[in-house]
């Protein structure tokens, strides 16, 4: 976890979005974890994904 948004390939490879325990994609540029079917994108702060459905923010159509 060089930069401060980067996240462990091997974490990203075992964690699923919490409400429908679907894939998530890792955006670097946003340091988000995108929910495509819960239509969510998870923050990233300090490396550390923030998997609270509260705290995501809702994907534009």
């Amino acid at each position: 976890m060089s930069n401060g948004g980067d996240i462990d390939p091997k974490l990203l490879e075992i964690l699923v979005c919490p409400l429908t325990k679907g894939p998530l994609d890792y955006d670097r540029t946003a340091h988000e974890l995108i929910s495509r079917k819960a239509g969510l994108a998870y923050p990233v702060r300090d490396g550390i994904p923030i998997m609270l459905p509260d705290e995501a923010r809702r994907l534009e159509e």
